[in-house]
């Protein structure tokens, strides 16, 4: 447990830390591509073979230096990570509209999934820390929701706002107004306070960080069910979200409706992260029902095939959402300062891993069934997971 004795909290430098972190948060994620790099590929001329391939260097580039990165985040700057990541990722989307071919795109997912790295684990690890510094760490929850909340909101706001850029001047405008937005966010990120010391702690290199942080987890075994607890509440819902327009189309709507039922289900989980601080009271058991009411709307709005399933299926998004950030709030109040991005990110690791064992049941089961029924199915790990910890929560109580 690493919260800091209760003290008056300083509320300017709190207000800074949250202010440039709504503000890195919205212009990581307002990026025009997002809605029409795949087009991109396609009108260049790539196979599905290739753009499949670009998906897996991307993901491959992640999972490879997900937890490196989290230990090189405890051995040196975390503000540097965070600064030099979106940069690296502009360079990556610059290639893709200046000289678009498949080895400029293959770089330019390299250089997207390495910038991506640098700041997981890293950008928690620092929030947490300095909110702690400040006597706010009991904040970290409500921090966070919103943190979410406005990447969420930058992510409506980049698929509204693609479609009349795209018209006003092709995918280079697209790209530019991407690009412009990485620089804003490094830029951004260079306003971070960070008052902790790299190599404090002895970790003097990333591989001592990592060791360290690996022996934590090996040792206590809160930590390690922290750890678990995370991939359990993202993964699932993060692998469905990529299917959830097919899902949406299979009511019957018209192509022309999808986007606005895809901004009622991303409303209803930007409002779910508004609520994490008042959540996290709930505890264990309450955390439990959240997760068993996620899996009970999921099924049931899936299942529907309506546009109003569709609503359920957003609330249930909405409660995985505020699921995963609670699960985050557990994680970094186990964990010790000096390994806390190392341990964040192989919470992140796990994440990945899981949601690409989502992708392949996904394909196992949805060639003979229609989106809806794999839908249905995969709220069973949610409810899986939500009867473990109601047995935890009551396991607790009845030790007390």
């Amino acid at each position: 447990m690493t919260l800091s004795p209760a003290r008056v909290p300083d509320t300017t430098g709190t207000r800074r830390l949250t202010t440039t972190l709504y503000g890195y948060a919205f212009l990581d994620e307002f990026v025009l591509l997002y809605p029409v790099y795949a087009l991109l590929f396609s009108d260049t001329g790539l196979s599905l073979w290739q753009i499949s391939s670009l998906f897996a260097l991307w993901s491959i580039t992640g999972v490879l230096l997900e937890v490196p990165s989290g230990a090189w985040a405890d051995a040196v700057s975390r503000r540097t990570l965070l600064w030099v990541g979106p940069l690296l990722t502009a360079a990556g989307f610059a290639l893709w509209v200046t000289v678009p071919s498949y080895g400029a795109f293959a770089l330019g997912f390299v250089l997207y999934g390495v910038g991506g790295a640098l700041g997981s684990g890293a950008l928690e690890a620092l929030v947490y820390d300095e909110l702690d510094r400040l006597g706010a760490a009991d904040r970290y929850a409500r921090v966070m929701g919103r943190a979410r909340a406005a990447g969420l909101v930058a992510v409506m706001a980049a698929m509204g706002l693609a479609g009349p850029v795209f018209v006003f001047g092709g995918y280079p405008a697209v790209g530019a107004a991407s690009v412009l937005a990485c620089v804003l966010a490094a830029a951004i990120a260079t306003r971070f306070p960070e008052h902790r010391v790299p190599g404090a702690a002895g970790h003097d290199s990333w591989t001592a960080s990592l060791r360290a942080g690996l022996t934590e987890a090996r040792r206590d075994g809160s930590v390690r069910g922290a750890l678990l607890l995370v991939p359990a509440v993202a993964a699932v819902w993060g692998a469905l979200d990529e299917y959830t327009p097919l899902l949406i189309r299979d009511t019957g709507v018209a192509d022309q409706t999808v986007p606005y039922l895809l901004l009622v289900v991303w409303a209803l989980v930007s409002v779910a992260g508004l609520l994490a601080g008042a959540a996290e009271r709930l505890g264990t058991t309450g955390l439990a029902a959240v997760l068993a009411g996620g899996a009970l709307a999921l099924a049931v709005g899936a299942a529907a095939r309506t546009p109003a399933g569709i609503a359920l299926v957003g609330l249930a998004f909405g409660c995985f959402q505020l699921a995963e950030v609670l699960a985050d709030v557990r994680l970094q109040h186990r964990i010790d300062d000096t390994s806390r991005a190392t341990l964040t990110s192989v919470a992140s690791l796990g994440t990945e891993l899981a949601t690409i064992a989502v992708f392949g049941v996904y394909v196992v089961i949805g060639t003979s069934a229609a989106h809806s029924t794999v839908f249905a199915a995969l709220a069973v790990p949610y409810l899986l997971t939500a009867l473990v910890l109601a047995a935890r929560g009551r396991g607790a109580k009845a030790r007390r």
